[in-house]
């Protein structure tokens, strides 16, 4: 009898004739996806695959028969040539100051949005503008509209006023190119702490206010707190993006007076001085320090969307 009972519970289960097996139900339910994901290998992991691997050569384009392979000559290259070093620190600095500039400005956009008035949606439509635009686009808006010495809109102003009617590209090259990211990024920053600030606990902010807190306390002691995994959000995904800025650059000031970050570098020696190998390498080098900012960007997203599912 028990014998019986054993073999009973120990057999598998009997599928149904004509009812699919649970793998097959699972290859169902991911085949669709399949197109899409061969897509994605193709497009973006080949050719990466295929930069790696000319990375170890000395590979010129005009000279294709004297390529020999390198090893890690060309990053080593990279890593002490004076102006590709310049490069690297031009990329760091443009990358924190822009980021830390449209954070501290994003705050403070979506600490007054937060607030109710008439007319909010469409001061937050308008805000939101210029993150739609297109970069090259917003670039080229700052160079002629903004900063041109003849007919610009800054020495307009200043023109108005009796004020020097400066070249702004020429005399202050990299914080032109600072200011017109801080402008195109800055939404975006307000996007995210806004999101930050009308996820907070609305009772607990109610009652600090009744125990006396006020507007300075409660924002520092129970707001920015809350903020925090949103400010390292933006944060990290906006160096993602300022990392591998090219737009700014190239149509700005074309890499001169000093603004020639990474990416740049990496077009000059590619398109100018034909050298694919170290092109190559400075690429994977700026594709490896995005993959780990992006790590610790997927991470704070983990987090936040744990945060949500446990309330």
């Amino acid at each position: 009898m028990t014998a019986t009972t054993t073999a009973r519970v120990a057999a598998p289960p009997v599928r149904t004739l004509g009812q699919p097996s649970a793998r097959l139900r699972a290859w169902a339910r991911r085949g669709p996806l399949l197109p899409a994901l061969i897509f994605m290998i193709v497009v973006t992991q080949l050719p990466f695959v295929a930069t790696l691997v000319i990375s170890f050569f000395d590979w010129n384009a005009l000279y294709p028969k004297a390529r020999h392979f390198t090893g890690l000559g060309n990053y080593s290259d990279v890593l002490s040539d004076a102006d590709l070093r310049h490069s690297v620190w031009t990329t760091i600095l443009l990358t924190v100051t822009v980021v830390l500039v449209s954070l501290v400005l994003g705050l403070v956009l979506a600490l007054l949005l937060d607030r109710r008035f008439r007319g909010r949606g469409i001061v937050r439509t308008l805000l939101i503008a210029p993150f739609l635009v297109v970069p090259v686009a917003a670039a080229l808006l700052w160079k002629h509209v903004l900063y041109n010495p003849e007919y610009g809109l800054l020495n307009g102003l200043f023109h108005a006023v009796g004020g020097p009617q400066p070249d702004w590209i020429s005399t202050t090259p990299l914080l032109a190119v600072e200011a017109s990211l801080v402008w195109q990024w800055t939404p975006f920053m307000m996007l995210i702490l806004l999101a930050g600030l009308q996820s907070r606990d609305h009772q607990q902010m109610e009652a600090a206010q009744v125990d006396g807190a006020s507007n300075w306390q409660v924002f520092r002691y129970l707001t920015l707190p809350h903020l925090r995994r949103y400010l390292e959000l933006g944060a990290l995904l906006g160096s993602i993006y300022i990392v591998q800025n090219f737009d700014a650059v190239f149509t700005l000031t074309s890499g001169g007076l000093g603004t020639a970050n990474l990416p740049y570098t990496v077009y000059q020696s590619f398109y100018q001085a034909h050298e694919n190998g170290l092109a190559s390498a400075a690429g994977v080098l700026v594709v490896i320090g995005s993959i780990i900012i992006a790590t610790f960007a997927l991470r704070v997203v983990s987090s936040l969307f744990r945060e949500e599912a446990s309330r």
